[in-house]
């Protein structure tokens, strides 16, 4: 069942918000054989999403990485960690965090690195080791906060909004059944090895995991949707 399968479309989505380098520019093909091959991300997205892919694959590297610095790290409007839109420096974060570290560790995923378990790129991995239909549905909890980074994107046309845009297209999904069996991807990648080096942060180790705890689960949605306030009033 389509269901009980992950998806590589979130691993592939992960890389392409990592911080670019070398490695990334060698896997932008394959990453755009992932999302075409799986078609979870329906052609229009995709379409949308081939300017920065070409970018990430063609443009100067140091360029790039000042231009993700800029955007991603410099305001806290952009930033790509989850739980910086939804309650900012107050104390629930940190119970978050440590709420979200134990939903990956029971999932088989291990930190090893010193990165915040909020961070969006980190959290794409996850939901790529992760049934489909579950991995959409812990998406749906998030798309307010897609949507306002999106916009905010948008608004500077950065060639980034395309991936925000794609990944609420997968949150959309979050709500209804998922799509029939999608081809073996990684059968008919063959540059598969560059797509894993280019999640370049190498925080995370996988072991065989015990399932996710219901309640775990429960407690991190009922975090994200805990703050009644918009995500477009993060301060900058």
């Amino acid at each position: 069942m389509a269901s009980a399968s992950p998806s590589l479309t979130f691993k592939a989505l992960s890389a392409l918000l990592a911080y670019p380098g070398e490695d990334l520019a060698a896997a932008a093909p394959a990453i755009a054989d992932v999302l075409a091959l799986e078609g979870l991300v329906a052609a229009p997205e995709r379409a949308a999403l081939a300017p920065l892919i070409a970018e990430l694959a063609q443009e100067d590297l140091f360029a790039l990485q000042e231009t993700y610095v800029g955007l991603f790290d410099r305001t806290r409007r952009l930033s790509l960690h989850l739980f910086e839109h939804v309650h900012g420096e107050s104390r629930d974060r940190g119970q978050a965090m440590v709420d979200l570290a134990g939903i990956y560790e029971k999932g088989g995923l291990v930190l090893i690195a010193n990165e915040l378990p909020d961070y969006l790129p980190l959290f794409l991995e996850f939901l790529s080791t992760r049934p489909l239909t579950e991995a959409r549905g812990l998406m749906a909890d998030i798309a307010h906060i897609l949507a306002s980074l999106q916009e905010r994107l948008t608004s500077r046309g950065s060639a980034y909004a395309a991936v925000f845009a794609a990944l609420r297209t997968l949150a959309a999904d979050g709500m209804v059944a998922a799509p029939s069996p999608a081809p073996a991807v990684d059968e008919q990648v063959d540059d598969f090895a560059a797509l894993d080096a280019a999640w370049e942060e190498t925080a995370v180790t996988f072991g065989p995991g015990e399932g996710m705890g219901a309640c775990s689960v429960d407690r991190f949605r009922t975090q994200l949707r805990a703050a009644q306030r918009d995500a477009r009033h993060t301060v900058a």
